[in-house]
């Protein structure tokens, strides 16, 4: 463990906050990790079963001794709990985050923290459908992509404590430009969920008898499908209304190649499919070539 994270604080102790402080463990026992969470049980369960030292419900003092501060919040909580830590914060404390979205997240914490220098947002590219402190495990970011994105004004002995955080999760680290990360995202990971939410919301308003029939017999898609629309509702609202720019534009794009689909559908332009078909498989084998599709969510739990 780096000698400048052995005080680790964890804002919101579901999923990806249970899963940096497992990680963290595995690798150094010693290393003395915080839970914040307004969940009672979620913090119980982190204390109980050793994944966290000590549990609280409430900023106080002891945020002034962590080295590193990690917000695990959805991103629309994460302006009001910046300004809630605030006044316990010192210059020897380094803050990041975890969330999806990256410019909104900037714009706000950063307005609400004293030392805005220390604030490096940060984005681990993994997760699952489930939530809660129960559900991590220390190898949920083991071979996937974590992305930092500092602004001009980020100290870089702060990049480099979530840099080495990262490092000891397994993950591969990326920098990028805040809005470009938001774009990227909004194609790679937003849009995904939109459709999908979509998909199983059209399933839902269907007659019952023809819904039972579509749930009973559900194929490998469909049932895709509804484990994306199985995340967490407010993680994905804030989501999509903290990075509206980028996924309004992608989405524009989406409809627009959905429609040219559509014609080639009605118009029986078989050759068209076919070669949009076989573009999109070798981005599908690219994804899996990059060893970005190759492991079930829960398969080292």
């Amino acid at each position: 463990m780096s000698a400048s994270l052995q005080n680790i604080v964890i804002i919101g102790f579901g999923l990806i906050g249970s899963s940096i402080a497992r990680a963290v463990k595995e690798a150094s026992p010693n290393t003395n990790i915080t839970a914040y969470d307004s969940n009672h049980e979620y913090l119980d369960y982190a204390v109980d079963n050793d994944i966290a030292d000590s549990g609280y419900d409430y900023p106080d003092t002891y945020l002034a001794e962590a080295d590193l501060i990690v917000l695990c919040t959805p991103v629309g909580q994460m302006e009001k709990i910046a300004q809630s830590i605030a006044p316990f914060l010192t210059k020897k404390n380094v803050i990041s985050d975890v969330g999806s979205v990256k410019q909104s997240v900037i714009d706000h914490v950063s307005a609400a923290l004293p030392y805005p220098e220390m604030f490096v947002p940060a984005h681990p590219i993994s997760g699952a459908e489930k939530s809660g402190p129960s559900a991590g495990f220390a190898g949920l970011f083991k071979d996937r992509w974590a992305i930092i994105t500092p602004t001009e004004m980020t100290d870089l002995k702060a990049i480099e404590s979530v840099t080495a955080l990262w490092e000891i999760c397994g993950a591969n680290i990326d920098f990028m430009e805040p809005k470009h990360h938001d774009l990227v995202l909004a194609i790679t990971s937003h849009l995904p969920h939109l459709i999908a939410y979509s998909i199983v919301g059209t399933a839902s308003n269907l007659a019952e008898d023809l819904q039972r029939e579509v749930i009973k017999y559900s194929a490998g898609g469909f049932r895709d499908f509804t484990r994306i629309a199985g995340s967490d509702p407010t993680m994905w609202r804030d989501i999509f209304l903290e990075n509206k720019e980028s996924v309004l534009d992608v989405l524009q794009r989406f409809h627009e190649d959905l429609s040219e689909l559509q014609k080639a559908i009605r118009q029986d332009k078989g050759d068209m499919l076919q070669d949009h078909f076989t573009k999109t498989r070798k981005i599908r084998n690219a994804v899996i070539d990059s060893g970005q599709a190759g492991r079930a969510p829960y398969e080292d739990k």
